[in-house]
C-alpha cells in the first residue's frame, strides 16, 4: 500500500538557523519557507537526491510543533512521510485494520498541494506517520 518516503520531518525552534545547517554546512538545496496555517507550521524542503527532508517550524501558539518543542527544545524527528496512491482507499484500509486517523479522518491540503492524514504514533512504533497522495 505504501509507496516510497517521501519525506522525513524534523521539528526545528528556529528555521533560518536549520536552513544554514542544511545549506551552508550540508551543502544542500533548500526551497523557501512556506507558511502553512491550516497546519500551524511553516515549512521548508531540503532537496535530497532520493528523498525531502522537511523542517518544520511553529506558525502561532497552538502549533502541534510548538508542543513537539516544549518537550524536545532543540527539535528532532517529528515525522515520516509516505506516499500512497489513494489516500482515501489508504484511510479506509489502515481504520478497518484498527490505526487511529488524527484529525477529523479528512484529508487536508499538505506542502506539495496534494491530500495528506497523519496516522496516531501509538499505532506505528512510536513514529507519527504521514500519508500524502501522490
Amino acid at each position: 500500500m505504501i509507496g516510497k518516503v517521501n519525506h522525513i520531518a524534523i521539528a526545528v525552534p528556529d528555521l533560518p538557523a536549520a536552513v544554514a545547517i542544511y545549506r551552508d554546512m550540508l551543502g544542500a538545496p533548500v526551497s523557501q519557507p512556506q507558511p502553512l496555517p491550516d497546519h500551524g507550521v511553516t515549512v521548508v524542503f531540503v532537496e535530497l537526491p532520493n528523498t525531502k527532508v522537511e523542517l518544520l517550524e511553529p506558525l502561532g501558539g497552538s502549533s502541534p510543533i510548538a508542543a513537539f518543542l516544549e518537550k524536545a527544545p532543540a527539535g528532532g524527528i517529528h515525522h515520516i512521510c509516505y506516499e500512497v496512491d489513494d489516500i482515501l482507499a489508504a484511510r479506509d484500509r489502515l481504520a478497518a485494520a484498527g490505526a487511529r486517523v488524527l484529525g477529523d479522518g479528512n484529508p487536508k491540503i499538505g506542502a506539495h498541494g496534494r491530500p495528506v492524514l497523519f496516522l496516531h504514533p501509538k499505532d506505528f512504533c512510536g513514529t507519527l506517520i504521514e500519508l500524502e497522495q501522490v
